[in-house]
């Protein structure tokens, strides 16, 4: 694209470059925004907008142009190559972003577009800050080849290095396909937009051509699907308004890199107040189920928390939320989700957040109701036990202050791997109705007091004796405090207190972790 000679006056330079930076916002197509909100879309400057505080944003390299020549990209030259990059604020604290604006060259990424990508990461990499991809795109540009290909790879590796450095948020608002959507995957939260948001490898095409199976674009990776089916998205919304505002949200709760803590802010709930309700929403008997997502209500500021893969795994919760206006990481079993089982999806989603929590200072607050490993031959052949081991490991690994509470069971080696104090918890508290054992009272009684049983006069008899005997020798709420193992017993209604002022202790916890490269965790 040329201008022609420059004008020779200063205030004639002057036009012609807001004459440029216009075209530069506006886009070559006047007809570009409108098919756009045709689709039922966001046009890229719009949704930053939405995403930043009004006024705040900056643009860099608005004026940038490919270089690419053949099939016909020289006569297809446009001021940002499809991808709008800069930083603003959101609540006054800088955060970067890039937007694949979809109306200039379908949002492809070529040479010059992936360079302007790369900048804008490493700037947000050394001014310690955010990044948020809003990415709507159609994938490589296939006109530049190998080169759009490389670009993708600089996206990869600057996302692998700034991994626990700074938060990455992608928010997915239109196709990301092919090698494109690994760069989602490589960041620590994925935002989806029902009917919009689209991932996947290899669209429906090829999967008919090589397997035969019919499916749509939605059907195949669409937002529902990655929220519920393969765990790709951490949350889902119907529109781009309310997903944004969710994105402010977040980056709210979070530090702007690694090196602070998590912004702290003024609350109204007292610290001191009682949990009455949760009286009543826990039940005693073990084999009823409850709503944890309930209890989190009552025990964190003003009922308010963010749950992350609320879709996915739903037999564990992980949430973030505030406790006197602290940022906390919750982790809980779901009883009414499989009574709270642990299995391969739910071992795999805790273990992720525990290590985003720990990599960015986010203390870990753990309720326990888990009666133990999910069972099944499925389970087992499909790697249970190194699923499994990854949330051990992320909790073992974890150097944030952690406290967990033992609400009603903790059996078995769930019990161990749900943030016990044998592996490293600071403080574990219990509430007076737990049974924390190996296993459960009925089963133990049939393993244990097998020969007892079977030569009973009245087996049924000898079998609730048993299970009586068990529990009173091994399964008392208070088994497990007299060998130290739990650190107190505590009245549910003072959770919340007990919590907080216990936070308050380990908010200066100094827990170096031994000199290493790295880690080796489970596959």
């Amino acid at each position: 694209m040329s201008t022609g000679l420059p004008p020779a006056g200063t205030h004639d330079r002057l036009k012609e470059l807001s004459g440029l930076k216009e075209l530069a916002r506006q886009g070559p197509d006047p007809g570009a925004t409108e098919r756009q909100h045709a689709k039922g879309k966001l046009t890229a400057r719009e949704r930053i907008e939405l995403l930043l505080d009004g006024g705040s944003f900056t643009e860099i390299e608005p004026l940038r142009i490919h270089r690419a020549t053949g099939l016909g990209l020289e006569a297809r030259r446009y001021y940002t190559d499809g991808v709008i990059t800069g930083w603003g604020t959101v609540e006054g604290r800088t955060v970067f972003v890039c937007a694949h604006d979809f109306r200039i060259l379908g949002g492809t990424l070529g040479e010059a577009h992936a360079e302007k990508i790369h900048k804008i990461m490493d700037m947000a990499v050394a001014a310690g800050a955010p990044l948020v991809s809003l990415n709507d795109g159609a994938g490589a540009r296939i006109q530049e080849g190998v080169l759009a290909q490389a670009g993708y790879g600089g996206i990869f590796r600057r996302h692998s290095r700034a991994s626990g450095v700074i938060p990455q948020i992608s928010v997915i608002l239109g196709p990301c396909a092919g090698g494109a959507s690994y760069g989602p995957a490589l960041t620590d939260f994925v935002f989806t937009v029902r009917d919009l948001s689209q991932m996947f490898i290899t669209g429906p095409d090829v999967v008919q051509a090589v397997t035969g199976a019919e499916v749509t674009l939605n059907g195949l990776g669409g937002a529902d699907v990655h929220a519920e089916v393969s765990g790709v998205a951490h949350f889902l919304y119907d529109d781009e308004e309310t997903c944004l505002a969710e994105v402010r949200y977040l980056l709210s709760l979070l530090p702007s890199n690694n090196r602070e803590l998590p912004p702290a802010v003024s609350c109204g709930d007292p610290a001191d107040r009682l949990c009455e309700a949760v009286l009543d929403l826990v039940p005693a008997d073990g084999n009823r189920s409850y709503d944890i997502r309930r209890v989190i209500g009552e025990l964190v500021d003003d009922g308010d928390f963010m749950e992350v893969h609320a879709g996915w795994a739903p037999n564990i919760v992980c949430a973030l939320a505030r406790m006197d206006g602290q940022t906390v990481g919750v982790v809980a079993n779901q009883p009414t989700v499989m009574a709270g089982v642990l299995d391969i999806k739910a071992s795999e989603k805790g273990a992720r957040f525990v290590q985003f929590c720990d990599a960015f200072s986010v203390p870990l607050v753990t309720l326990v109701d888990v009666p133990g490993f999910l069972p099944g031959v499925d389970q087992e052949h499909e790697g249970i036990i190194r699923h499994g081991a990854k949330l051990l490991y992320a909790y073992c690994n974890a150097t944030v202050p952690r406290v967990s509470v033992v609400l009603r069971k903790a059996y078995g080696g769930a019990y161990i791997v749900m943030d016990s104090r044998s592996i490293g918890a600071d403080v574990a508290l219990a509430w007076p109705g737990n049974e924390i054992a190996v296993m459960g009272a009925e089963g133990a009684a049939n393993v244990v007091f097998r020969r007892d049983i079977a030569e009973a006069e009245d087996p049924e008899a000898m079998r609730r004796q048993k299970i009586e005997e068990y529990r009173r020798e091994l399964v008392h709420p208070y088994y497990a405090a007299e060998r130290g193992l739990v650190d107190d017993v505590i009245d549910p209604r003072e959770t919340r207190a007990t919590l907080i002022r216990t936070l308050a202790m380990l908010r200066a916890k100094d827990a170096e972790p031994p000199r290493r490269k790295h880690g080796n965790p489970p596959h």
